[in-house]
């Protein structure tokens, strides 16, 4: 076989090649090309065969295959709910009773424990009809195990990106589509011979499909990267585990292993086996805590006894882990006090528990170490042992691995197996140590492993400093002097020490105005933080800071912000600015209790960004707190090492497609930024940690973001590239649109305009963000204009191509919020005018001008060659007869035809270029407003009558008012894919037009549901 890829290579050859893949490498077995067979979900003459060589009787295989076909086919639930129940079912088998009065029986689809005595096997082109909307869809690969369909991939040609076969699983997954066939499916897979393989599951957005890990080893005789990366994943024992062990139904989303969670609990399986301590470290964000919810889900099922302590030092982290474990229904007891833990070890009743490590006693560094762990054992039950066989997890081990609280831990539970968590790489200091306490790591996932793999984002760093400077030190030594008559020259010099501090200086309040005033300005400058999609966190150094600088905000009018400390006022603290500033803030808010607060606006900054811009912190929320629509970071507290690392990484969450990067502004001059800190930074606030283990952790904004722009205008080049001379406006909208003489080709360029728009978005992005930099960036005059021209070039390039394929109202999200920027930095005219046409489009704009539109838009300076106008005009009435269609087939059908006959008769010169406008226009008018037309009876005044009218049989076109008044009077609230309600409408449709058919009856049913007045 021809290993080589050839560019553009066609899916068929690339299917063919993975269809060898699965029968070479995998050994699965080969069912067929089921393009006009056609497949189900659950083959059931497979299944029953598999069942038969288990040695079930025929009465439980029957009774075990109603029960899995009726969890599969339950309409009544959401897909993500009836997916739960098919998998609980896989998993767990199903209860069936042979005979009323016999004793419930287990019967297993799937044989976990040996793999080889199930049936793998793949079929492609499998076509799948939805009983429900009456659509067909076809996978190109559906894998089956034991005639269960569990994977389906979607494949695309080397120059088309795999995001379209991602895009393609998931519109496939609709209600409107083949949602049915999705409900027995585990994996989602995607690839290409370009990018490889990306893999998810059920309603799994686009941006967090997943790479395997390019470290795997595993059948590296296989050159293909795609082929590779489906073999690694769906070998039949790895397959089997990955369904089995690392699948969890998560607070409403379903989800599947990153490549690190997997290798981590593999390897710490064999720790665990052996009841050997090690260290995983897996830098922040990138999954912590399912892979301890893995790791302790193994345990309890493979270990004689196994229990569960899972330990962290701070209340948030606490509490963070027992909403995981909870949101995956697994029951973790949190230990109330440190007596309620040695309790609840003591007795075997609760499997998992949570608890705050220093539970296990008071923490004194001055106090012998002897002397603590003899108080701690004293307080032991007479009768305490641990019950079971014990693993301890210690979340953030980094504080925890070492002196008395660890030695603590030891004393009282001396069989247990400890497991350390880190999400940050150990102290040098501490690092032999570590390693001695806890044993060696497990499995290591280093940041810039991460950035690599799209897991978390990477940072980008810029260090600001606000000029300070005494205006009269003689006026404030006479202004000491003054306020300090009568204490002793003694008193006098503590003064001085207590406020000469270099905080005092930092603290005063012009220092901290400027700040304020430069992070407002980034608030109406920055791309995240003008469009709402992103918030920001401010770092002060105390709470008598962070009061200060809540003051100061609010007194610029900018009220979306509020403090998370750890104050809590008290009615001894009325005289001082903390409980004043605190008050009026919890009024602000319309809250009395601080936790009730602060609930509130956590709640707010992670789901509604726009409506909480900013927290002020000062040690709370730096750990455990993950809010994707963070993105910038300002700091203006010294802080180092752990907590530095810990801190930052709360901007490096994944968010929207807006949020590229994560911005970290250090007013501290943390990392002392130098020429040679700027590649170098261990020598500044990370100078503790060994340099390969922080390795592309941060990175100078000012560098990056030239790199990122320039990198982007390449793209932007290499991607209008194809485009044939001499690059017009014309030839710009054919290779973006296709050929306007075939009806689809709209549909077909969809993938490359989409591309467009997300780079052209991108793009606009980067260069907003340093408009007001590029001195700095050292772009001298020309070149900045020359920078700008060329931005606005490809900015109107999408304009162009949007208005040409009546994309522009349909995907403009793909720019959120970018208008905003682009009117205060590039293309404020142009942007203007293309703000009349936002809300008409270029068919309602047909409609109005007529054929004189060209003169229309040649004034806005848009679509000025005839043959391009010509184009759109054609391309944006077939969307809108697209769109429409399912309103009302027959009708919109017949706009088609009608557009066809126009085009045909173009081409044939039958029509000069302002007669072809007018016909155009006419057309569209038609299109548009239906009601206008006079082919209707009057008592067709609306779109659900016109659509009754046009759509029902020719003998029943009579009873179409009678059937509208029927189903509005009969009709039941939430009817549609209801299949109860669903019914009994469709009991009212047979009984108005009595003798209808069946598939007459799905025809008009179709119909009737698409009507939004029903």
């Amino acid at each position: 076989m021809d290993n080589q890829i050839k560019i553009g290579q066609i899916e068929r050859l690339t299917q063919n090649r993975v269809v060898h893949v699965f029968q070479d490498v995998l050994d699965y077995d080969y069912l067929g090309n089921w393009e006009t067979r056609g497949g189900q979900n659950i083959e059931e003459n497979i299944l029953r065969e598999f069942l038969q060589k288990q040695g079930y009787s025929d009465v439980l295989i029957n009774k075990a295959i109603e029960e899995l076909k009726k969890a599969a086919g339950n309409q009544s639930q959401t897909l993500y709910e009836t997916n739960r129940d098919v998998y609980n079912m896989l998993r767990y088998g199903a209860k069936v009773r042979p005979t009323l009065g016999e004793n419930t029986q287990t019967v297993y689809f799937i044989d976990w424990q040996n793999p080889q005595n199930n049936h793998f096997a793949i079929a492609e082109e499998v076509s799948y009809t939805s009983p429900r909307s009456g659509k067909t869809k076809r996978p190109d690969i559906v894998i089956y195990i034991n005639g269960i369909a569990v994977g389906v991939i979607e494949l695309k040609r080397s120059s088309v990106s795999v995001s379209e076969g991602i895009r393609q699983n998931i519109g496939n997954q609709r209600r409107e589509w083949i949602q049915e066939f999705f409900t027995t499916v585990q994996f989602l897979f995607a690839g290409n011979d370009t990018e490889g393989l990306r893999y998810g599951t059920i309603e799994t957005p686009e941006e967090y499909y997943l790479e395997w890990s390019k470290k795997d080893e595993s059948f590296g005789h296989v050159p293909n990267r795609l082929d590779r990366q489906l073999a690694q994943i769906c070998q039949k024992e790895r397959f089997l585990e990955l369904i089995y062990d690392f699948i969890v139904f998560d607070s409403g989303i379903k989800k599947v292993p990153r490549h690190n969670q997997y290798f981590a609990v593999k390897a710490a399986q064999d720790y665990v086996k052996n009841h050997k301590s090690g260290i995983i470290w897996h830098t922040q964000g990138s999954g912590k805590s399912l892979t301890m919810v893995w790791l302790a889900k193994w345990i309890r099922e493979n270990m004689d006894n196994g229990r569960v302590l899972i330990l962290t030092d701070r209340v948030e982290l606490d509490e963070q882990i027992e909403k995981v474990f909870k949101g995956v229904r697994e029951n973790i007891y949190r230990a109330k006090s440190g007596r309620d833990l040695l309790t609840q070890l003591n007795s075997i009743e609760k499997p998992i528990i949570g608890s705050l490590v220093h539970k296990f006693g008071r923490s004194d560094d001055n106090k012998n170490v002897d002397d603590y762990i003899a108080e701690l054992k004293t307080s032991l039950p007479s009768d305490f042992s641990v019950k079971g066989d014990l693993f301890v997890f210690v979340d953030e081990c980094h504080r925890t691995h070492t002196g008395k609280l660890h030695q603590a831990m030891k004393e009282i539970l001396p069989r247990a197996t400890f497991i350390g968590f880190t999400g940050t790489p150990l102290l040098k200091a501490d690092k032999t140590n570590s390693l001695l306490t806890w044993g060696p790591y497990i499995h290591t996932y280093k940041y810039d492993e991460a950035v690599k793999d799209h897991v978390v984002l990477d940072l980008r760093y810029e260090a600001r400093r606000v000029a300070q400077n005494i205006t009269s030190q003689d006026k404030i030594d006479q202004w000491f002097e003054e306020r300090t008559k009568g204490l002793t020259d003694f008193a006098k010099a503590q003064l001085k020490r207590r406020w000469g501090t270099m905080q005092s200086l930092l603290s005063s309040k012009s220092r901290l105005e400027k700040i304020v005033f430069d992070i407002l300005d980034d608030f109406y400058k920055k791309p995240r933080l003008v469009s709402g999609y992103g918030n920001a966190m401010l770092v002060a150094s105390s709470i008598y800071e962070a009061c200060q600088y809540y003051e100061i905000f609010i007194s610029q009018g900018f009220d979306k912000c509020a403090m998370v400390t750890s104050y809590t006022p008290n009615a001894l603290d009325t005289n001082f600015k903390e409980y004043r500033v605190y008050q009026q803030m919890l009024q602000r808010w319309g809250e009395t209790d601080v936790a009730a607060f602060e609930r509130k606006v956590k709640k707010l900054f992670i789901e509604e960004p726009a409506q909480m811009k900013l927290l002020i912190v000062v040690d709370k929320l730096l750990t455990g707190f993950d809010a994707p629509p963070a993105t910038y970071l300002y700091i203006d507290k010294n802080m180092q090492d752990h907590n530095l690392f810990q801190a930052i990484c709360r901007v490096n969450r994944l968010h929207t497609e807006d949020k590229e990067y994560g911005y970290i502004i250090d007013y501290r001059d943390l990392f002392q930024k130098l020429e040679k800190a700027v590649t170098d930074y261990t020598s500044g606030a990370f100078g503790n940690f060994d340099k390969e283990d922080v390795i592309g952790l941060l990175k100078d904004s000012f560098e990056e973001s030239k790199k990122g722009l320039e990198e982007l205008l390449e793209s932007m080049r290499g991607l209008c590239e194809p485009v044939e001379p001499p690059k017009g406006l014309a030839e710009f909208i054919k290779y973006f649109c296709g050929d306007v003489n075939n009806p689809y080709s709209l549909k077909e360029n969809e993938f490359k305009r989409v591309q467009l728009y997300k780079l052209v978005g991108k793009l606009l992005r980067a260069y907003a963000e340093v408009a007001n930099d590029l001195d700095k960036l050292g772009y001298d005059q020309d070149q900045q204009k020359a920078l700008e021209k060329e931005v606005r070039y490809y900015e109107s390039i999408a304009r162009e191509v949007k208005l040409a394929s009546g994309d522009y109202i349909n995907l403009k999200a793909y720019e959120p919020a970018m208008r905003a920027l682009m009117d205060r930095y590039i293309s404020a005219r142009e942007s203007e005018q293309l703000a009349d046409l936002t809300d008409k489009g270029l068919v309602d704009l047909l409609i109005e001008k007529g054929a004189e539109i060209d003169e229309e838009l040649k004034e806005k300076q848009v679509l000025q060659e005839k043959e391009a106008l010509a184009e759109a005009i054609i391309n944006n009435i077939r969307r809108l007869i697209t769109d429409e269609t399912p309103n009302n087939p027959k009708y919109y059908q017949r706009m088609s035809e009608l557009l066809e006959e126009l085009i045909r008769k173009k081409q044939e010169e039958d029509l000069v270029y302002k007669e072809y406008l007018e016909q155009l226009a006419k057309l569209a008018k038609q299109v548009k407003n239906p009601a206008d037309s006079n082919e209707y009876p009057n008592w067709a005044n609306t779109p659900a009558l016109r659509a009754l009218y046009d759509n029902l049989p020719l003998r029943f076109q009579d009873k179409a008012l009678e059937l509208h008044q029927e189903i509005l009077q009969k009709r039941q609230d939430s009817w549609q894919d209801h299949p109860l309600k669903e019914r009994a409408l469709k009991n009212i449709v047979k009984k108005v037009l009595h003798g209808i058919d069946e598939d007459e009856l799905e025809n008009i049913f179709e119909v009737i549901k698409n009507q939004h007045e029903y």
